[in-house]
């Protein structure tokens, strides 16, 4: 039986802006100072604001979700110095815990417009929306999406190691190619570094001017130490591998889900929200070299919502798009038409297409790739569990439209 207490190696204080919090970051940059130091072996907790660091508030109105500044995010706690932890070793991180802030007992799921972020349906649906889903243990339900109820698979969507200057110089170099490759697109198809809304944590204006050049951005993941992967399944019980490329492995954790479903499609699409997860750290010496680690590995927990033997809906999609125009092996689009396919079963019983984009982003909806090698039509699968709905979504059975609300917009 342990003596005392877990350790809180960092809390935070939602009553607070989030830059001016010293335990926050909201850039990958290898100078970026530590907030604390955690013992190889040693468990802790350490405690999250939401991704957008209380930018979204419990309402009924989506003009937060318009108006929300993505040059302030991710805000992430850290970065954490592991002690022993060597360029070249992995650190072996164990998700115990992962719970909301007792004093706020909900979080949300977004739609961003298409001009401020978008999605993966935004040429479908360019207008921001919200729903906030109130957690009743490992429940959550919404005001806004009646007629669901589904345990939550709470995970953090953020884990990562800072980047070493070398792999930081790749990364910068490798995304501002494609910026100009895809210059002719007329969207945004990555982030170069911003300086505006930079937080470095506890360190000076001179560093925050250095990271405003340099500093990448927190949105994508990126194979050389992971970061924003929204893994839905790297929940309680889960250990994840990761590189680590700086004296101290500066690990770093945010974006915590209370659910989500596979792709997060609408890009703010698990249920965000603020909590504290605890952590077991170890060291794995040279273990980059042992493992031939070119990407981080997770192994699941044995923490899963069940449903059941054949109380799953699949939907299929191919490389064909909405217009009839053929594509090879394209995975995307056949992703995009699972979903739509979801979409058109869901609205004969009274769902409005948002609402149907907010569930699908954050209820544990399994996506899977089915097929890649028949050409030339990839399919893809989203298996749509029929237990969250109070009431029977079989193909079998009769198909009723009811006054199911609406989930929150902008005034404007």
């Amino acid at each position: 039986m342990p003596k005392q207490g877990l350790r809180y190696a960092a809390k935070v204080d939602l009553k607070k802006e989030a830059y001016d919090q010293p335990y926050l970051h909201n850039r990958w940059h290898p100078d970026i100072p530590f907030c604390g130091t955690i013992k190889n072996g040693e468990v802790v907790k350490i405690q999250c604001v939401d991704w957008t660091g209380g930018q979204i508030g419990n309402n009924d109105s989506a003009d937060d979700v318009r108006d929300v500044d993505l040059t302030r995010v991710h805000y992430l706690t850290g970065p954490f110095e592991i002690e022993t932890a060597e360029p070249g070793d992995v650190l072996v991180v164990e998700i115990q815990d992962v719970q909301p802030l007792q004093d706020e007992p909900w979080g949300f799921t977004g739609i961003f417009a298409k001009e401020n972020g978008g999605g993966f349906l935004d040429e479908h649906f360019p207008k921001p929306a919200k729903a906030i889903w109130d957690f009743e243990g490992i429940h959550c339900s919404s005001r806004h999406i009646p007629g669901v109820r589904f345990a939550g698979l709470i995970h953090p969507g953020i884990l990562g190691c800072a980047p070493s200057p070398q792999v930081l110089a790749t990364w910068n170099e490798r995304e501002g190619a494609l910026i100009q490759e895809c210059s002719h697109m007329g969207r945004e198809v990555a982030l170069p570094p911003n300086a505006h809304n930079v937080h470095v944590g506890s360190g000076d204006e001179a560093l925050k001017a250095q990271v405003g050049k340099e500093g990448a951005r927190t949105i994508p993941g990126r194979p050389e130490h992971g970061g924003n992967c929204d893994i839905k399944n790297l929940s309680r019980g889960s250990k994840v591998y990761l590189p680590v490329h700086v004296k101290g492995a500066k690990f770093s954790v945010g974006d915590l889900h209370f659910s989500q479903g596979d792709g997060e499609i609408s890009f703010c699409g698990a249920i965000e929200m603020a909590g504290e997860i605890t952590v077991k750290f170890s060291v794995m010496k040279g273990g980059v070299a042992h493992l031939a680690m070119k990407s981080p590995i997770y192994i699941p927990g044995p923490v899963e919502p069940q449903f059941g033997p054949g109380r799953y809906i699949y939907f299929e999609g191919f490389s064909v798009d909405e217009k009839g125009k053929q594509y090879y092996l394209d995975t995307t689009v056949a992703y995009r038409q699972t979903c739509l396919r979801v979409f058109e079963y869901l609205r004969r019983y009274g769902y409005s297409d948002y609402q149907i984009y907010l569930l699908l982003s954050c209820a544990p909806v399994q996506g899977h790739v089915a097929g890649i090698v028949d050409i030339p039509n990839s399919c893809t699968t989203m298996g749509l569990p029929m237990d969250i709905f109070d009431f029977d979504i079989r193909p079998e059975a009769k198909a009723e439209k009811r006054e199911l609300g609406s989930c929150a917009f902008a005034s404007s």
